[in-house]
């Protein structure tokens, strides 16, 4: 969950990487003027730019508007969907490269704005977050016009928007990838739509369990194909009978389903842009991924 306390967990966190960090730097300078050696700089991997892909803005008609966001997916043929919806700061350049990267992976990528009833586009500018003075305003009044409901309305939409376009294959299943609010709402969606969303993702997911009949993790019976959830650390630490309650629910619908806790993972670690930002457990994360959609939706 994203909340002040999740925040302060995450300052916390950050302190110790630093002072981890400072110890480190100060005992490899001493090691160098002990030895006289030079330290040679390691380059960071990444994916390289995808060519033959094709985005475009979308308006995806629905029952309360139209709803605003990308669809990218390989130039040609016909290709697995996948529906992603970004955390609790809505769309931004951080968010469009993950679906970027996706489609560089042979998938066709609806990347929406959760917010389209109230607000079109980016909510939260570069630089800006949940946490600046008046960030929390900012979200309320259209996190408040979000339900259940509006998770099945609007993956209805989506599916049948997408089984409409020449880049999906309808003949494959369809996957949906979610970042903190958004984590329960894949398994809604496949819930929502158990014919063709078969490969949720949640990442760093909050309210996936609780008390209510309608929980998230309720829904397991009604799901057909995998699931994946990456749940981060300190999430775990604040609920920690969450896990059980989530392969309990799986175990007993015969759906399989992985569910981790990642180690020194906080809560946002996926996007890249988040202060929690962790790459190799993200990194790590997205292979599961990308493991469960190959599984799931050939």
């Amino acid at each position: 969950m994203c909340d002040e306390t999740t925040e302060r967990e995450l300052d916390a966190w950050l302190e110790r990487k630093k002072m981890t960090r400072r110890g480190f730097s100060l005992g490899a300078t001493a090691a160098v003027t002990a030895s006289g050696l030079a330290l040679a700089g390691c380059a960071t991997a990444t994916d390289a730019p995808s060519e033959g892909i094709t985005e475009a803005e979308v308006r995806v008609p629905t029952p309360a508007g139209e709803a605003d966001g990308i669809f990218i997916h390989p130039a040609s043929g016909a290709h697995a969907a996948v529906i992603m919806w970004p955390d609790i700061h809505g769309v931004r350049p951080a968010f469009f490269d993950m679906a970027r990267r996706l489609a560089g992976s042979g998938y066709a990528v609806l990347a929406m704005n959760p917010y389209y009833r109230t607000h079109t586009g980016r909510l939260f500018q570069d630089g800006e977050t949940i946490r600046d003075p008046g960030g929390r305003e900012k979200v309320g009044p259209h996190y408040s016009a979000l339900s259940p409901e509006t998770v099945r309305v609007d993956t209805t939409a989506y599916v049948a928007w997408l089984d409409q376009q020449d880049a999906v294959d309808t003949d494959r299943g369809i996957g949906a990838i979610g970042f903190c609010m958004t984590g329960s709402w894949t398994l809604r969606a496949a819930a929502a739509a158990p014919g063709r969303v078969r490969a949720p993702a949640s990442f760093h997911g909050g309210g996936l369990v609780s008390d209510d009949e309608n929980s998230p993790h309720r829904l397991a019976q009604k799901i057909d194909g995998g699931v994946l959830i990456a749940i981060a650390e300190n999430d775990h630490e604040r609920d920690p009978e969450a896990q059980g309650a989530l392969i309990a629910a799986f175990e007993t619908a015969g759906v399989p389903a992985e569910i981790e806790v990642y180690a020194d993972a906080m809560h946002g670690w996926v996007p890249t842009d988040s202060r929690a930002h962790n790459p190799e457990q993200s990194e790590r994360a997205w292979g599961r991924m990308l493991a469960l959609f190959e599984r799931e939706l050939s």
